[in-house]
C-alpha cells in the first residue's frame, strides 16, 4: 500500500500557495451548503487508542459506531474500536489490539456479519505475513472489567505468490459469501479477486481472478457482488484506470476504460442502486481542474452505459491508497469525501443530489487541518435520523501523533 505522497510542489503536500488558488477555484465552482452541524465525536492521538482510521464507520441497530485505526495500540499494528452514544455525548472504547495471530494494520471497514460480530480484513500478518480475513466478536466468557476486549478468529490467511496479499475491505452477498480483493501478489503478481464460501464451519476460499492477461489492474476499495453472483471493481494500476465485472460464469469484462477527461485513479469502491445501477468516484482527472470525479455506469439493454456525473475543481488529489465508497440514501442522494480538494486543500464532505438538469453539488464541510481533522480516506454512512458519520484520517486536537485523526458527525 501506498501513503502520502500527496501531489503539490515537488510531489509533496500542496503548498499554501496552491492551497489559496484552489480555494478560490474551489468557492468559485461550490454550492452553498446546506445549514447543518459538525461535531467532532473522538480524537485519536494517545498511541494505544489507535491512530489513523482510514476506513470510515459501521452503525448498528442501537446507534452504536464501530471502525478500526490503521496504527496505534499495544503493538502498534492497530485496533478496533466502539463509540457509543451516552447522554449527550459518547463513549470510547477500544474493542480489539491487532498485531497478533489475527493480523495487523486493519484498513478495511468493519462488515456486520451474520449472527452479530463483524468481519474485516487486516492488511498485513496472518502466516504469510500477506494479510488475514477476520471474524471479530464479543468474548463468550463473562466479563467483569469496564471495557471487555473482544475476540478476532481468523477466517483465512492469505499466501502471497498464490492468492494475493494486502487485502482490500470486503463484501457480503445476501448468502453470506464473502467477497474481496488483494492489491498486490497471486501468480500474476497483480493482486486477485477472491471468494469465501461458508460449508458446516469452515470457509472455502477460491480465486476468481488473478488479472493476468486482463488487460486492468487491480481494485484498493475492494469488489461488490450484484444478486446474481456477478462482481464488480475498480482497477487503479492501469491508469488511468478501469470498471471491471467478472461474472458468476468466471469471464472478465472491461466495462469502462477512463480516459483522463472523465477521472483517473478510481481508487475507490463501487455502489449499486436499487435499479441496479453502479455509481463510483476517481481520485484525478476530469474536466474541471483534476480534481477527480463522480461517475455512474447503468445497465440498459445488453450494454452498459458511463455517465459522468460531475467533476471536481482543483489540484490532483493524492497517490495515496484508500478504502471508501460513496454513500446513497433513500431519495438517491449520493454522499462522499475528498482527500486534499476543499477551501483549505485538506478534504470536504460533500452531497449530489439527481435533478431534472443533472446532479447538484452541496459542500457540506471543508476540513482546515486543525482540531476538525484532515485528509478523509472514508465512507459516508447516515443513521435514521439522517446524521451522517465518518474519520478523518490524520490531524485532530491531539498533538501526538500528528496523524491522529478524527471521528465526525454532521446533523442537518
Amino acid at each position: 500500500m501506498r501513503f502520502n505522497r500527496r501531489v503539490g510542489s515537488g510531489g509533496t503536500k500542496p503548498t499554501w500557495i496552491e492551497r489559496a488558488v484552489f480555494a478560490l477555484a474551489f468557492l468559485a465552482f461550490s454550492v452553498a451548503a446546506q445549514a447543518q452541524t459538525f461535531t467532532v465525536l473522538y480524537t485519536f492521538g494517545t498511541g494505544k487508542d489507535g491512530y489513523k482510521p482510514l476506513s470510515g464507520v459501521t452503525i448498528d441497530a442501537q446507534g452504536n459506531l464501530y471502525g478500526t485505526a490503521y496504527f496505534g495500540g499495544a503493538n502498534n499494528g492497530g485496533i478496533a474500536y466502539k463509540l457509543s452514544p451516552h447522554g449527550s455525548g459518547w463513549v470510547y472504547s477500544v474493542l480489539y489490539t491487532f498485531g497478533t495471530s489475527a493480523g495487523y494494520f486493519p484498513g478495511g471497514k468493519l462488515v456486520i456479519a451474520p449472527g452479530g460480530g463483524f468481519y474485516g480484513t487486516a492488511f498485513g500478518g496472518g502466516s504469510d505475513q500477506a494479510g488475514t480475513v477476520f471474524d471479530l466478536r464479543p468474548s463468550p466468557n463473562r466479563c467483569i472489567t469496564v471495557q471487555c476486549p473482544w475476540q478476532a478468529t481468523v477466517l483465512h490467511n492469505f499466501y502471497f505468490f498464490t492468492e494475493g496479499g494486502y487485502p482490500d475491505p470486503i463484501s457480503l452477498d445476501s448468502a453470506g459469501n464473502i467477497y474481496g480483493a488483494t492489491q498486490q501478489g497471486a501468480p500474476s503478481g497483480l493482486g486477485s479477486v477472491f471468494k469465501m464460501t461458508p460449508a458446516q464451519g469452515s470457509w472455502s476460499f477460491s480465486v476468481l481472478t488473478d488479472f493476468a492477461g486482463t488487460g486492468s489492474g487491480t481494485p484498493c476499495a475492494g469488489v461488490v457482488p450484484d444478486q446474481n453472483g456477478n462482481v464488480y471493481g475498480t482497477g487503479y494500476l492501469d491508469i488511468p484506470g478501469t470498471v471491471f465485472e467478472i461474472t458468476n460464469a468466471g469471464q472478465f469484462q472491461i466495462l469502462h476504460r477512463f480516459d483522463y477527461s472523465d477521472g483517473v485513479d478510481p481508487f475507490y469502491g463501487l455502489i449499486f442502486d436499487p435499479h441496479g445501477n453502479l455509481f463510483g468516484q476517481t481520485m484525478d482527472g476530469g474536466g474541471n481542474g483534476e480534481g477527480g470525479t463522480v461517475f455512474e455506469l447503468s445497465p440498459p439493454g445488453g450494454g452498459w452505459t458511463f455517465n459522468l456525473l460531475y467533476s471536481f475543481p482543483g489540484i490532483t488529489a493524492t497517490e495515496s491508497v484508500g478504502f471508501a465508497s460513496l454513500g446513497m440514501d433513500a431519495q438517491g442522494n449520493l454522499y462522499g469525501t475528498t482527500v486534499v480538494n476543499g477551501a483549505y486543500g485538506y478534504g470536504t464532505v460533500f452531497k449530489l443530489s439527481p435533478s431534472a438538469n443533472g446532479w447538484i453539488y452541496t459542500d457540506l464541510h471543508d476540513f482546515t487541518g486543525g482540531s476538525d481533522g484532515c485528509y478523509p480516506w472514508s465512507d459516508v454512512v447516515m443513521d435514521s435520523q439522517g446524521n451522517l458519520y465518518g474519520t478523518a484520517s490524520e490531524c485532530g486536537s491531539v498533538a501526538y501523533p500528528p496523524m491522529g485523526g478524527t471521528v465526525w458527525e454532521i446533523t442537518p
